[in-house]
């Protein structure tokens, strides 16, 4: 359900105010230190950003897929890593719980991740199975009231801070594919979990991702989401869905400040008497960066609305995934070469974000599956 307007209106307002005068003059610290300051995760706990899609009833705000858009889109304006903080509890980390768990099972942790207590992270990439889902390996096997659980999960973000992970493991047989997988609601401090060292990466210090061993965890029967056995892969699918809306989302947030920085910058740095925003080839790269961010905001917020409305959108979700996340690359590309030699450099945010953005064309889902779960629908579409 909704927020009333002048609700929703407040709290755009309070993420723009938080985002302009708390995160932005933070950037720089948290890239150094690799490490968001506990003080704004705290901040970001009471503005009630762990809760944005988690019903009311349990403890969220509950904003319908349209209106968490329209956060995400500012909160995305600020560095990734800031976004990164909540964006398990929004997202994948609470969604499988939401969507397919039972009532005791949301009543258990829907509200201690809408209040940031728990953190929730989703561990489904392993060293073998990524973009193919469902050869998952991490094998779960019956044993009374328990399951064993043993495997290795691979960039898993959150891991280090997680208090519960949505685990997908193989309860069939290999033969049986997306078929065989299970979806659990493994707690962190399970004897026989161990994670990682966080992986050193190109972009988004202060974002966090590990690996996951798990060697003889028992997890009770219990723990098998909506206590449905080999539906895990259904899930992971419906997780996705609003998934990829959220990371398109955030894309727009970044080529947003993006563009404004570039844009600054071009009516200040002056070349040949004159500003560089004035030469027309200049010109072409804020234009061009402009359209392709608003076509980006009308393709996530109208299939925004498409999902509150009900029914099946996998192609449109795929679609604003595939064209934000490789646009955004593009507008960063651009905005180094409106900055010049400024552009490479950290003393500007573009370097910094140059690479942070690389990181959306591959994680959810990489442009390359997008484009085979677009092609697919249309093909389903046509032959009914």
């Amino acid at each position: 359900m909704a927020l009333d307007k002048d609700t929703f209106n407040q709290l755009l307002e309070t993420v723009e105010k938080f985002v302009a005068n708390e995160l932005i003059p933070m950037e720089k610290k948290v890239s150094d230190d690799d490490a968001v300051p506990p003080e704004i995760i705290q901040q970001m706990a009471d503005m009630g950003l762990f809760g944005l899609s988690i019903p009311e009833e349990y403890g969220g705000i509950g904003l319908t897929a349209e209106e968490e858009v329209q956060v995400i889109q500012r909160l995305g304006y600020a560095s990734p890593a800031f976004r990164s903080v909540i964006g398990t509890n929004v997202g994948i980390g609470s969604q499988g719980i939401l969507l397919d768990g039972t009532e005791e099972q949301k009543r258990q942790y829907l509200p201690r991740l809408a209040s940031g207590e728990l953190i929730g992270s989703f561990a489904l990439t392993e060293p073998d199975a990524g973009s193919d889902a469902g050869s998952v390996r991490t094998t779960a096997r019956l044993d009374g009231d328990h399951y064993i659980v043993n495997g290795t999960k691979r960039y898993i973000t959150n891991a280090n801070r997680a208090g519960v992970f949505t685990l997908m493991a193989r309860t069939g047989t290999v033969e049986a594919g997306s078929k065989g997988v299970t979806a659990f609601l493994m707690d962190a401090n399970l004897p026989g979990i161990e994670i990682g060292t966080p992986d050193k990466k190109m972009g988004q210090r202060g974002a966090h991702i590990c690996d996951v061993i798990m060697t003889d965890v028992r997890i009770p029967k219990e723990a098998i989401i909506g206590a449905a056995p080999n539906k895990g892969f259904i899930t992971a699918m419906k997780v996705l869905d609003r998934g990829r809306l959220h990371m398109s989302a955030v894309a727009l947030g970044c080529a947003r400040r993006l563009i404004d920085d570039s844009l600054s910058y071009g009516l200040e740095r002056r070349q040949f008497d004159q500003r560089i925003a004035d030469f027309q080839l200049v010109q072409a790269m804020l234009a061009d960066s402009e359209t392709e961010f608003f076509a980006g905001k009308c393709m996530v917020e109208e299939t925004a609305r498409m999902y509150d409305a009900g029914g099946r959108l996998s192609k449109y979700t795929a679609a604003c995934k595939l064209y934000c996340t490789e646009m955004v690359g593009r507008v960063a590309d651009k905005a180094v070469q409106i900055h010049g030699g400024s552009g490479y450099i950290s003393d500007y945010a573009v370097e910094r974000f140059y690479r942070d953005v690389r990181i959306f064309r591959l994680y959810e889902g990489t442009s390359q599956i997008q484009q085979l779960i677009i092609a697919k629908e249309m093909i389903r579409d046509h032959e009914g």
